[in-house]
């Protein structure tokens, strides 16, 4: 099978629980694929959670789930020792962190400090815990749910923790259609009880690896850097996408071009990513914020502004 038939297959599979969720699903892939992590924000009971379950059956991953709480602490995130009588020693008993999909569930509602306790695993693949550094299993993807920062009760993500995923997407409602279908989907029984695993990790390794030979022209990286540098001058951004920002672009476009069956990455592939890959890497100006100008219509105005190459790989 190929491998846009192999990743075919989980969106499918998706499908049969997220239902008019496309383009949702086709990027938590691609994060997935391109080694990244989401950050999906949007009101409680869209689908948030099902999302991350959806994906994790489908590939036959080992799940875990954090659900955040304001009193949740490090330990409870990363693990602990706990000294054992019997033996005279103490015994680590890892935590949820310690799975191949990590669903960080509502991550805003818990302490900064909390938050951070992912830091080092989403960018490292690793954790220190008593001083001692453990790797993470292999593949390890976080997919994190939080509600809108107006609601009451919860703690904005510093800038630190936000660059450290890939995108940042909204779900969005069904329209009545949709919702309908839901309805009678769940009427009698729970789709995602019934959803089956379609490849298995050893595949999911295969595809990740496959990313890394999609050919990335150097037309292509000066666009996306001319893209990234444009938001470092823009007027209405205080702080710009970082070089990491750049990369997470590239990496993105690559994991999007094999999901299309390409080798090589196209102008569009930048174009579509962008917004979701830079528009919570910026931080905006008062006056932008007065003005009612978000980050997707300034990233919007950069790729109109940035000269768009001619895609030498894909004329071959």
């Amino acid at each position: 099978m190929t491998y846009k038939g192999m990743i075919e297959k989980v969106l499918t599979n998706i499908e049969q629980v997220m239902i008019g969720k496309r383009d949702i699903a086709e990027l938590s892939v691609v994060a997935l694929l391109a080694g990244g992590h989401v950050l999906l924000e949007d009101v409680p009971g869209v689908g948030k959670t099902m999302m991350v379950k959806a994906l994790a059956r489908s590939i036959g991953a080992d799940f875990k789930r954090i659900q955040f709480t304001p009193d949740l602490l490090p330990s409870d995130v990363l693990g602990v020792s706990i000294y054992n009588p019997k033996e005279m020693e103490f015994e680590f008993r890892p935590g949820p962190i310690m799975g191949n999909i990590v669903l960080a569930d509502e991550i805003n509602r818990t302490s900064p400090k909390t938050q951070s306790a992912l830091l080092e695993g989403m960018e490292e693949s690793s954790v220190t815990i008593d001083g001692e550094t453990m790797r993470l299993p292999q593949p390890f993807f976080v997919m994190a749910t939080q509600n809108p920062i107006e609601y009451e009760g919860t703690y904005p993500l510093p800038e630190a923790q936000l660059d450290r995923f890939l995108f940042k997407l909204k779900m969005g409602y069904p329209t009545k259609r949709e919702e309908s279908e839901i309805l009678s989907r769940a009427e009698k029984s729970v789709p995602l009880d019934k959803l089956d695993t379609v490849i298995s990790l050893y595949d999911l390794k295969e595809l990740q690896r496959a990313v890394t030979t999609v050919t990335v022209d150097e037309t292509i990286k000066s666009y996306i850097v001319d893209c990234a540098s444009e938001t470092r001058n823009h007027p209405y951004v205080y702080l710009g996408v970082s070089p990491r920002g750049s990369l997470a672009l590239m990496k993105a476009c690559q994991a999007f071009a094999l999901m299309n069956g390409r080798t090589y990455v196209t102008p569009d592939d930048v174009q579509y990513l962008s917004p979701f890959v830079f528009g919570h890497r910026m931080i905006l100006r008062p006056e932008a914020k007065y003005e009612g100008i978000s980050t997707k219509e300034i990233v919007d105005r950069i790729l109109t502004k940035v000269r768009v190459p001619v895609n030498k790989v894909g004329l071959k």
